[in-house]
């Protein structure tokens, strides 16, 4: 049975305050357990109604019921279990690789996560984020990633900083960009991508060496803006369809 100073911490992990505070963040689901047992990251413990791992004899498990689930979960349907993880250290020690994510100042879980699902699929190893941005163990970042945090490497940084040393290509996004199928994207570089509702600020915008647009195809004129979980799923898969016929 759970105590209730066991429910009180883990619920305390929606905030990035008490994460930071216990060192602890939460991973929900058979899959992103599934990722997390695979990986380098330390589960704490396991709180689950069914043992979907069972050769994993060196974690420690708690078996619950449903009802006890629920009171821990971040999920409106719990799904089987509850893992109890360290924070990883962070990681100083920034190597880019090929293309590499920027992230302006994303705010919403579900944007982030589907990035890193994203990067994971395309093969982009790095994602740096501005301090401001939604954190990478908010608990429905993590769920939206379905487990591919914890191969793609997210760096909080002052990224106007950062980009302002670095000496390869800083594409933005921009409304008033050249259009992606009209440009020869280089297999290195940085690729910014906004805030939902400001897009890229205009210091990172100054910084910028290529200003790429999604060209419109569409007949009716007031369609809205591309998701930028969108935008980027369509960026990248132009960049990485240009290296392919390089190949």
């Amino acid at each position: 049975m759970l105590s209730n100073n066991v429910i009180k911490i883990i619920t305390s992990l929606s905030s990035k305050k008490y994460r930071q505070k216990y060192n602890l963040f939460v991973v929900e689901g058979v899959k992103n357990i599934g990722e997390v047992i695979k990986s380098s990251i330390k589960i704490k413990e396991l709180f689950i109604t069914e043992d979907f791992w069972p050769d994993e004899n060196s974690i420690k498990k708690t078996y619950i019921d449903e009802k006890e689930l629920k009171k821990i979960s971040f999920l409106s349907t719990p799904n089987v279990g509850l893992a109890l993880c360290e924070l990883p250290s962070n990681d100083e020690n920034i190597k880019l690789n090929g293309l590499t994510i920027a992230l302006d100042d994303i705010r919403d879980p579900g944007n982030l996560g589907t990035i890193i699902r994203l990067a994971d699929w395309f093969g982009v190893e790095n994602i740096l984020c501005t301090k401001e941005s939604v954190d990478l163990y908010n608990p429905k970042v993590v769920m939206s990633t379905m487990g591919s945090f914890t191969r793609v490497k997210v760096h909080y940084i002052e990224l106007e900083s950062f980009l302002s040393t670095y000496e390869g290509n800083i594409f933005g996004t921009f409304m008033e960009g050249e259009s992606i199928y009209e440009q020869k994207l280089p297999q290195e570089g940085i690729l910014v991508m906004g805030n939902e509702a400001n897009g890229i600020s205009k210091p990172i915008e100054n910084l910028t060496t290529n200003k790429l647009s999604i060209p419109f195809f569409g007949k009716n004129g007031s369609t809205e803006s591309l998701n930028v979980a969108v935008a980027t799923s369509v960026i990248l898969g132009e960049f990485k369809s240009q290296i392919s016929n390089k190949s």
